[in-house]
């Protein structure tokens, strides 16, 4: 298996989504050494000596001013992960664990934080056996770092808690013998700088922002398809509409559209003789809507990014060799980037359900029959679906509520302002999920209109896009158990496989890079 090279500071979003999605393995490269080395050389020194360096020889938080003495330096530590691994919830997803384990890999890596190069390498081999740590997915607030996940993590690379490997979950020492692996004893602040940082959350944003962005690529092709089965206008896509306003995702919107609908026998066969002035702002102002949240999706991206790429951690030793107390720790940056995808996400999703509704309902979409079923009354075809997709929708709205403008003191409130970037990173993953089943039921419906057009046809990439979906569902007939069907449909949505199946180039996340 591939492993990837990780060169801290340097590493693009493409990379960490290539690693996300088929759980690579990954190391630092071999120029990372030298800093690694360096700092770690400043902690040992200044944990051999007498002044006080917080983490190093003192306690923590609060305790900050009790000094340690040198010889309980390692048991600080050991205390340190064992306190601090109260977590509770579901356990993380094994590739968003496996991520966050990657990003963890890079902070280290930025030769500010002090470990020795064991630790580092105990991290890579952990990815390279596929021992992936059993972390609940509750207990952080994002400030100071993601403590509780990280310490769950931690404690595995020590001897205690629980991992996954080989399929099985294992204790620690169990899943360490299994792969010819030994446990790490902490040196001075080691166990600080695995726990300190944002890895928990930026994990699990990032894992929100790929999905959604994927999700983002579907809408347009669905949102064709469903503007060829209402019969709706491409004049809205002209591109000098959206040059004029000037908008980078609203122009690759547009740009995208036009080519999944170019060429299309039934738009052609409306361009005169039709009443209807304009479409319902559903279908003509996609591009202004799921441009923008492009747009959105992107602003966050980009501060991803960077955290990812960043040492996060406290104290963090300076390259004068001083080791200094920060707040790189505070996961604020990453919260707002998850509030921004949660709003994307749930827009996505609203425009999305206005048009199932617009598509199911005969005084609306331009002579389909009521809910799509060729026999309405005997058959309510997709009514309830329409109904399912409402309910997502509001569900999202109501999990888009922005969570970084909330806080709460902790530890005795010598941490008194927080970013609950970890919950607001964590509640994407059902929001993907809703979005998907949206987006699914579209194209469900959708896939019923232009049907419905026989002998006209859509555009040639959108008959490719037709022919996935027909490939797992098929037409509705006559009214069916549909559960199974919207299951599917919501699979094809999440792999993407409607905007592959078409065959054109949409747009990319991320032009930039670090």
């Amino acid at each position: 298996m591939t492993v990837e090279t990780l060169i801290p500071g340097q590493v693009s979003l493409q990379q960490l989504e290539r690693i996300w999605r088929l759980t690579l393995p990954a190391r630092l490269d071999d120029s990372a050494r030298p800093g690694i080395l360096r700092a770690a050389g400043h902690i040992a020194a200044a944990a051999a000596g007498t002044t006080a360096v917080y983490g190093v020889n003192t306690g923590f938080g609060k305790l900050a001013s009790v000094k340690i003495a040198p010889e309980d330096t390692a048991k600080l530590q050991e205390n340190l992960i064992l306190s601090h691994s109260c977590g509770v919830g579901d356990p993380m997803p094994i590739d968003v664990a496996r991520l966050m384990m990657v990003l963890k890999l890079l902070s280290l890596g930025r030769g500010a934080s002090g470990v020795r190069p064991e630790v580092v390498a105990l991290i890579e081999a952990m990815l390279a056996h596929r021992i992936t740590p059993v972390i609940p997915d509750q207990g952080s607030v994002g400030a100071s770092g993601d403590l509780a996940p990280l310490a769950h993590m931690t404690a595995v690379m020590i001897g205690h808690g629980e991992a996954m490997v080989d399929g099985k979950i294992r204790t620690a020492a169990e899943a360490f013998a299994l792969k010819g692996l030994s446990p790490i004893r902490l040196g001075a602040k080691e166990g600080l700088a695995l726990i300190n940082g944002t890895q928990f959350s930026t994990a699990y944003a990032l894992a929100g922002l790929f999905q959604g962005w994927r999700a983002a690529g579907e809408a347009l092709v669905i949102s064709a398809l469903s503007t060829d089965a209402i019969m709706g206008s491409t004049a809205p896509l002209e591109a000098e509409i959206h040059a004029l306003r000037g908008h980078a995702g609203q122009i690759d919107a547009a740009t995208a559209m036009r080519a999944l609908l170019h060429g299309s026998p039934i738009r052609e066969s409306h361009r005169e003789g039709d009443t209807r002035v304009q479409d319902p702002y559903c279908i003509r102002c996609q591009p202004q809507v799921t441009g923008a949240a492009m747009d959105v999706l992107r602003m966050a991206a980009r501060t991803l990014e960077v955290e990812a790429n960043a040492a996060t951690d406290n104290p963090l030793v300076l390259s004068d060799g001083q080791i200094v107390s920060g707040g790189n720790f505070h996961a604020e940056p990453v919260g707002f980037a998850a509030d921004m995808i949660a709003m994307a996400l749930a827009e996505i999703g609203a425009i999305a359900q206005r048009r199932v509704a617009l598509m199911v309902d005969p005084t609306l979409s331009f002579d389909l029959p009521a809910f799509l079923t060729p026999k309405p009354g005997l058959n309510s075809g997709l009514m309830i679906a329409e109904v399912t997709t409402a309910a997502l929708m509001s569900e999202n709205k109501h999990l888009a509520h922005p969570t970084v403008i909330d806080s709460t003191p902790t530890s005795a409130n010598q941490e008194d302002h927080v970013s609950m970037a970890a919950h607001g990173a964590r509640r994407l993953q059902p929001m993907v999920r809703n979005l998907n089943v949206i987006l699914g039921v579209e194209a469900m419906c959708a896939a019923q209109g232009l049907e419905f057009r026989a002998p006209l046809k859509t555009s040639a990439p959108l008959q490719k896009a037709l022919a996935a979906l027909r490939e797992v569902i098929p037409a509705l007939e006559e009214d069916r158990y549909l559960a199974p069907d919207l299951a599917r449909a919501a699979d094809l949505v999440a792999k993407g496989n409607l905007s592959r199946a078409t065959e054109i180039a949409l747009p990319a996340l991320s032009p930039f890079h670090v």
